[in-house]
């Protein structure tokens, strides 16, 4: 206990927050008096640090090593300075700095640029609080080092991160393995020299100008310019409490496209996103407002953005569904833009020079469209991370509602740029007479129909998704439900130049799939399913059968 509480008290001294220091000093007086809740807290919050990886830093707000605060980001900053100067060898590294609309983002990024600034780089910070995508494209546009975006996306309101690009010959894409680990061994470092304090600071940063953010405008507008005649268009658009709208109403106001009908609840910045439990357009609920507004405005589809908008959600009506709408699946919607991509690439002559790339977990019917069209195509370990990098990539997709639609400026998904490319899709569709509904009817008569599913298991202790994985690759199943498995595969023992991870994937004898994998930014388990037949009612209800027996599966390992 007394070394706990010493490393608590070390931490206290150092804390530049009022905030977090008389939350923590509550906590150790409790604890120093023998409470046993406050001594759990204690450890739980000193036991270890929040691990810096190819996501950057992501957890939940608070005092303490293993949460996200000013000590733990100056630590970080100092740290990542220290490697881009080594990088750097003997150049003065540029690195950009952005941030969302959740609690601490500004004054995190601040931070970075006066820790940055005194570590003797050039530290650039955008003007205000801007989408995710914005900022990655800065690193590109400015030719910038490195960039830093201070954002937990999707994550629940009480979470803040700090995500890393880099420049060069990375291209402003996320960082991959070894490159995190050299990061983290220099924030080790400036950790254990101790107070922060001593960190050299400078206010001689630079603030970037509006023609950032018009360059970002201009290159996502061009993206796919509306097509005449479809000013009447009727759809509904939610930033979900986050900071897409006013960046994304530029783009459509510079692209001809007919201003939505907004969900106003969830239109401006809001860190406690007070109309959703988790502000991610994939979970239960979180769409229930721009439903409502879809119904009352009899309107052709919605488009919403995560908090920071670096992914895209996309529903349409659907009678069969209770309260007659419909998400679509990140699968669908990756689909359909990458036959938008590959069209593209046939009718500029580059198809035989060009490639699509997906995660590994997303869906077959990605290489399918490649092969149509006579692309290459590369499956990837999940995270852009990898899908940016991707060899002669012209789109690239992740289910998890990631988009890359523009490579040659953004090398990360990006939902305003993916939001202008859905637009463009449907308004061509409405001109012919058809609908979002209706070009997936199309492409499946193509190619087949696909279709996806997915199991997630969250947990409170991460040692349930441990034990899951090692029984499962202790004893693979033999069957899920009535289908037969064909063949196991263990990613992590990948052979030399396959994606190789914490991965799982079965093959079933009907050709559907399956694979498991631990989530990369959240306490979940998570599994995929995929299913391809002559029509989508098939390929749904194979869909189910399956999901059935891998919740059976998981129930009996767990």
């Amino acid at each position: 206990m007394n070394e706990l509480l010493a490393q608590a008290r070390a931490w206290l001294r150092q804390d530049p927050d009022a905030f977090t220091r008389d939350e923590l000093a509550g906590i150790i007086t409790r604890a120093a008096g023998g409470d046993a809740a406050a001594l759990a807290d204690l450890d739980d919050r000193f036991r270890t640090r929040l691990a810096f990886g190819t996501a950057g830093l992501r957890g939940a707000l608070g005092p303490g090593s293993n949460r996200m605060n000013r000590v733990l980001v100056a630590q970080a900053a100092a740290g990542f300075a220290a490697f881009l100067r080594e990088r750097a060898a003997g150049e003065r590294p540029t690195v950009v700095v952005g941030y969302d609309g959740r609690r601490n983002s500004q004054r995190f990024a601040q931070d970075s640029a006066e820790l940055f600034a005194g570590a003797g780089l050039r530290a650039i910070l955008l003007p205000r609080l801007l989408p995710t995508p914005v900022l990655a494209f800065a690193v590109r546009h400015l030719g910038a080092d490195a960039g830093v975006m201070v954002t937990a996306s999707h994550n629940p309101p009480d979470d803040n991160g700090y995500k890393v690009y880099l420049g060069g010959a990375d291209g402003g894409a996320q960082i991959v393995s070894p490159t995190d680990a050299e990061i983290a061994a220099h924030i080790a470092r400036v950790a254990d020299a101790g107070d922060i304090s001593a960190l050299p600071r400078s206010d001689a940063y630079e603030t970037a100008g509006e023609d950032v953010v018009e360059a970002y405008i201009a290159a996502t507008a061009a993206v796919s310019p509306a097509p005449f005649g479809v000013q009447e268009m009727r759809w509904v658009y939610t930033a979900m409490h986050g900071v897409g709208w006013e960046t994304f109403s530029r783009v459509l106001k510079s692209a001809g496209y007919p201003a939505p009908r907004v969900v106003d609840e969830q239109r401006d910045p809001d860190a406690t996103f007070r109309t959703v439990s988790f502000p991610n357009p994939e979970e239960p609920g979180a769409m229930d407002l721009a439903f409502a507004r879809a119904r009352d405005v009899d309107a052709e589809f919605i488009i919403a953005n995560d908090p920071d908008a670096d992914r895209l959600a996309v529903a349409v009506p659907d009678a069969a569904v209770e309260g007659g709408w419909r998400r679509l699946t990140g699968n669908q919607v990756g689909l359909l833009l990458g036959l938008r991509a590959a069209q593209a690439a046939v009718q500029a002559g580059t198809a035989g020079s060009s490639s699509l790339a997906c995660s590994l977990v997303s869906s077959p019917g990605l290489g399918a469209i490649a092969a149509a069209h006579g692309m290459a195509f590369h499956e990837t370990l999940t995270g852009f991370k990898w899908i940016s990098r991707a060899p002669d990539m012209v789109f690239g997709y992740e289910e998890a509602l990631g988009y890359l639609v523009n490579p040659g400026t953004v090398r990360d998904k990006d939902g305003i740029s993916a939001a202008i490319a859905m637009l463009g899709l449907a308004a061509d569709a409405r001109v012919r007479g058809t609908t979002i509904s209706g070009l997936l009817d199309e492409l499946g008569d193509r190619i087949g129909h696909f279709a996806s599913g997915q199991v997630s298991i969250r947990v409170d202790d991460l040692a349930v998704i441990a034990k899951v994985m090692a029984s499962l690759r202790a004893q693979h199943p033999a069957s899920f439900g009535a289908r037969s498995v064909a063949a196991g595969e263990d990613l992590a023992a990948a052979a030399a130049g396959a994606p190789a991870g914490d991965v799982l994937r079965y093959r079933l004898a009907d050709g559907s799939r399956v694979i498991v994998r631990p989530s990369g930014t959240e306490p979940k388990l998570k599994v995929y399913i995929d299913a391809r037949a002559d029509s989508p009612t098939e390929a749904a209800a194979a869909v189910t059968e399956i999901e059935l027996a891998v919740r059976e599966l998981l129930a009996e390992r767990r």
